[in-house]
């Protein structure tokens, strides 16, 4: 957002059109996460001005989203990278808020943003997911990591996530000012990638499917199965790799007498 200001912010709402939205598109061609960035601000920014009455037509409304390349999509965080952010957003810090948010419910950004103290029952969270179109509820215990970091804060009145001045989020502000933390500490990754190592762990830690659907609101077992694999693959792999030790596998040598045998029925 900050580059669309330098660019274009001295433009009135009603200037922009269609071709502007596409041009913006193009100059970000060879990054297509920032062009789909890019573009999910605009739209957030203009249902904002057409709800508010700035303007009476929403340029953005059928400019299509960049495809994604093939590939198992957002990079998903590691704990090198859990742990640059932690240093750099000590608890304390509403950058640090968000990261543990994220990590330790699984939920989308567009979720993050919503949940608050209104969500949370005798220490348990539940939450329409904003994908489903708020028909699948997750069902989040509050672990005590995240409750010091919420006691800590600074948290919103309504939603944990905030901004400098308690305010909250769109999703895809927040995923831009997520994203400008994490590259301050080092990590050039999205708020994605955090749900996604928190769904590794949580398998690797032996969450089942049902489980994992229960945490990440996912169904039909496929996403969820996908880690259970993965995870599963990895423990196949450790059990099995002493079978590759040529010397702990092979048959013992036979002794001196079981020899002496052999050469005498020649």
């Amino acid at each position: 957002m900050r580059h669309v200001l330098e660019r274009d912010g001295a433009k009135p709402f009603a200037a922009l059109r269609r071709a502007h939205i596409v041009a913006g598109l193009d100059r970000r061609a060879g990054t297509p996460a920032a062009a789909r960035n890019f573009l999910d601000t605009m739209k957030g920014l203009f249902r904002w001005a057409v709800e508010r009455d700035h303007v009476k037509v929403d340029p953005t409304a059928d400019v299509k989203t960049p495809k994604r390349k093939k590939g198992d999509g957002f990079v998903a965080w590691t704990e090198s990278d859990v742990e640059a952010y932690c240093l750099k957003w000590p608890i304390g810090t509403r950058q640090r808020v968000w990261l543990d948010v994220l990590l330790y419910t699984g939920l989308r950004r567009g979720d993050a943003v919503r949940i608050g103290k209104q969500h949370v029952r005798e220490g348990v969270a539940t939450i329409r997911t904003e994908k489903s179109g708020e028909t699948i509820e997750v069902t989040i215990p509050v672990l005590e990591v995240l409750q010091r970091t919420l006691n800590a804060g600074p948290i919103g009145d309504l939603a944990w996530i905030c901004g400098a001045r308690g305010e909250p989020f769109a999703k895809e502000a927040f995923g831009n000012e997520f994203s400008a933390a994490a590259r301050a500490a080092g990590v050039k990754k999205s708020a994605h990638g955090v749900r996604k190592i928190a769904a590794t762990t949580a398998a690797n830690n032996g969450a089942t499917v049902n489980e994992l659907e229960a945490i990440f609101g996912w169904i039909g077992g496929g996403m969820a199965s996908l880690y259970t694999r993965k995870a599963d693959r990895v423990k196949l792999a450790k059990k099995a790799i002493g079978k590759l030790d040529g010397e702990r596998t092979a048959p013992p040598a036979p002794n001196e007498k079981v020899r002496g045998l052999a050469q005498n029925s020649e």
